[in-house]
């Protein structure tokens, strides 16, 4: 054979022609320069050893698609405030990156910091704990303590007391001991014999929060004392009880010193919990463990070192999450999700609470809980729609002790809040007038280090001040932060600037059963273009239908939605009743109507952008994940001659097959059923449950489909396991309908691993511009 000839052969990969390998490989390389950009992720702010201004820390991350991971750094910056018109970053002029970190947490004086570093393998957990200077100590905590800490923003709870000597934290319980075999059989913990031919077993099977959860263990307390590395288990918790979110009860002098968290009671069985808001929970307080170190301290009123009881502080209430004491220390404040567990949807409005802490130390099981603000059931325009918020500052207050500040969602955007915990009184103090959205990162004393970005727009970081402190008015500035670097490559800010965007109000049509009054409101859909027109009317258009039901598509910056928008695509991301940020009302008009409530309002969208002359009829595809699948695959059913290509992540396709497969079945009945789903719900479902779940899904209506569609799965996803995926994509194939699957082997529901969000991505961008070209 001629070497040379046989050297110029070049094999093609799996399905891909010559035509379609030149797409991806200029598609990929556009699509490497989206990836490359990074995330601000947390801000904290120090006093300056100089006293003027303030030093800021970031926290940034960037994926590393050859590694598979992505990359955390530090980046730090000197913040003068030179007049109410100016503020001055003085960046340093490198990051740093954290190799190995899971979690930072300063301590609140900020004088030190805590590093935890994750575990390899079998190997301890370590801490270290930083000065300004150095590596002030470090401890080796080995997996007969516990496991890996908690840094998952659900379960994760890191708290220093107010000296600055404890540290209490939540991790991993240890792994429990499993029966031992030898050749005689079962190996006695007393046996003597050699370990020469023995073998582990499996032991009892034990459930699993779900979703990300699988083979964590259950989530315990521990405090550790910085100045020994001692650390202990906090005693006294039910082992039923998963705990999180925890932080330091105010200290009292002459009394032990209480940890408040958040507790989950598993029941009959653990329900997936991730993005899972319906998990009952309360706060409980426990006292924390004493150690040698202490003794030398007040005499304690009560030094016995038996478990005292645990205490639940919010029995009256269905949730309680992210505990939060005010500065003097005399109320605890916390988030309520009780709409979502009372109804039984994933994830709903929120309310906010206090509750009075007894200054003396003596905790109650009753003690009253105040409303802050209560759930909004429909707001009129333009008002506060409620509450929607995913967590708090660790220090979220201003110096008047109970003003606290935070993002919430308000309609299709995130803004900044100050909520005053005494009056109630919310106030949006992010731009009216901006349809970006808005995430606080940290306090600067009374002002504000924020991160604003829109579906056209990196993220900028911004610094806001009121503008008066003296007077009564309540208006808020907000200066632009020089960036320490260019935040995206010259030819993604040249491709970004040609786009715009708007938010667009659909009014609801066909109404012709009964509604509450927000459920006929409009809904909102986010609509990005090209600012110049191109040779054709209209581009080909991306209809984009996020997941849950309940989350929203935010107008954020979307390094996906922004590569798809700059490769020729105008995108329309529907945010259809039932999405956050609308009322409750609004919200639970959804559940009992899945499938064709929520598939008329994209249908009424799309229709809408039409008759503004803003799409083509013939260029339409249609893009979403798990429900956004659901919809997705019920939509190109139900309209088959609507859409030119379909795309979707790990989607929901056959109801009646995720409900026995499924983390959550219960979702399957709260949105089959509508509210009396909750109460309808059985690990066993009936054939009359299965044929209206069968009904209700998108599987019923796959006869009609025309569409060639793209299939994205995770084959670790618990949520909806890659069969239910597949199996409509066979019965596709069996219609003669194009299809194309690709499965992800490590990937769990979101399949957000870099390498495998790049090669969705990709294929997506690709399979469109093959169908709507």
């Amino acid at each position: 054979m001629d070497g040379s000839k046989a050297g110029s052969f070049k094999e093609m990969p799996l399905g891909i022609d010559a035509t379609t390998e030149e797409e991806y490989a200029s598609q990929s390389r556009l699509l490497q320069e989206f990836t490359g950009i990074s995330s601000i992720d947390k801000a904290w702010i120090f006093k300056s050893d100089s006293g003027i201004g303030s030093q800021a820390m970031f926290s940034i991350s960037q994926p590393n698609l050859s590694a598979n991971k992505r990359k955390k750094f530090i980046l730090t910056s000197h913040v003068l405030r030179e007049s109410n018109n100016s503020v001055n970053f003085q960046w340093a002029p490198f990051p740093v990156e954290m190799t190995g970190v899971s979690v930072m947490v300063p301590s609140p004086s900020g004088a030190k910091l805590l590093v935890v570093r994750d575990p390899e393998k079998e190997s301890p957990c370590q801490f270290e704990i930083w000065g300004r200077a150095q590596v002030e100590k470090e401890f080796h905590i080995p997996q007969s303590v516990h496991g890996s800490v908690y840094a998952d923003g659900w379960f994760q709870g890191i708290s220093w007391n107010s000296d600055e000597t404890l540290i209490a934290y939540v991790a991993e319980e240890p792994c429990p001991s499993k029966p031992t075999f030898t050749g005689q059989g079962y190996k006695n913990s007393t046996s003597a014999d050699k370990d020469f031919g023995n073998w582990t077993g499996q032991g009892d099977w034990k459930e699993e929060w779900g979703e990300t959860y699988a083979a964590k263990q259950q989530a315990a307390l521990f405090v550790m004392n910085i100045n020994s590395g001692e650390t202990q288990a906090v005693k006294g918790i039910e082992k039923s009880l998963s705990v999180g979110q925890v932080v330091w009860a105010p200290p009292v002098r002459g009394s032990h010193q209480y940890l408040v968290f958040v507790g989950w009671s598993e029941g009959t069985r653990k329900l997936g919990i991730k993005y899972c808001f319906n998990r009952p929970c309360a706060l409980y307080a426990v006292r924390a463990p004493n150690f040698e170190s202490e003794a030398d301290g007040p005499e304690l009123k009560d030094s016995s070192t038996e478990d005292s009881p645990v205490v639940n502080l919010t029995q009256s209430i269905t949730s309680a999450l992210y505990p939060q004491f005010s500065p003097d220390g005399k109320f605890l404040l916390f988030l309520s999700a009780r709409s979502a567990v009372d109804s039984g949807v994933h994830s709903a409005t929120d309310s906010l609470h206090i509750i009075d802490w007894p200054m003396d130390g003596v905790l109650s099981s009753s003690t009253k809980i105040v409303d802050v603000i209560p759930v909004i059931m429909c707001a009129e325009d333009g008002y506060f729609p409620g509450l929607y918020c995913s967590s708090f500052l660790s220090n979220p207050w201003l110096s008047d002790g109970c003003t606290m500040i935070l993002s919430s969602v308000w309609g299709s955007c995130l803004v900044i809040l100050s909520v005053n915990v005494l009056s109630g009184e919310v106030l949006r103090i992010s731009p009216t007038d901006s349809n970006f959205s808005w995430n606080v990162l940290t306090l600067d004393g009374d002002n504000i280090i924020a991160v604003s970005s829109s579906p056209v727009d990196v993220p900028h970081i911004k610094y806001g001040y009121l503008v008066d402190k003296e007077s009564k008015d309540t208006a808020w500035s907000w200066l632009n932060v020089s960036r320490p670097t260019n935040a995206c490559s010259e030819k993604v800010e040249s491709l970004i600037s040609s786009l715009q965007f708007s938010i667009l109000k659909i009014p609801i049509r066909d109404v012709s059963y009964s509604l509450t009054k927000g459920a006929t409101k409009p809904f909102e859909a986010i609509f990005v273009s090209s600012k110049t027109k191109r040779s054709d009317p209209c581009d080909p258009l991306i209809v984009f239908l996020h997941g849950g039901p309940h989350i929203v598509s935010l107008s954020s910056f979307s390094k996906s939605l922004a590569f798809l928008s700059s490769i020729g695509f105008n995108l329309l991301i529907v945010n259809y009743r039932g999405s956050l940020g609308f009322g409750e009302e609004a919200l639970q008009s959804l559940p009992g109507n899945i499938g064709s409530q929520d598939v008329n309002d994209v249908l009424v969208a799309i229709d809408h952008v039409i008759d503004m002359g803003l799409a083509s009829p013939s260029k339409i595809a249609v893009l979403g994940g798990s429900h956004g699948g659901f919809l997705t695959t019920h939509l190109i059913g139900q309209a088959p001659d609507k859409f030119a290509a379909a795309a979707t992540r790990n989607p929901a396709c056959n109801l009646a097959l995720m409900v026995g497969t499924t983390d959550i079945p219960d979702w399957c009945y709260v949105e089959a059923y509508g509210s009396e789903g909750k109460n309808t719900f059985t690990e066993a479902p009936s054939a009359e449950h299965l044929t209206l779940f069968h009904r209700k899904s998108p599987i019923s209506h796959s006869s009609k489909v025309k569409t060639p569609t793209l299939f994205l799965l995770g084959a670790q996803d618990v949520r909806l396991p890659v069969f239910t995926g597949l199996q409509y994509a066979r019965a596709l194939k069996e219609k003669g309908v194009p299809v194309k699957v690709i499965v992800f082997p490590n990937d769990t529901h979101a399949i957000e691993r870099p390498q495998s969000d790049f090669e969705s991505f990709l294929n997506i961008g690709v399979w469109f511009k093959k169908y709507l070209s």
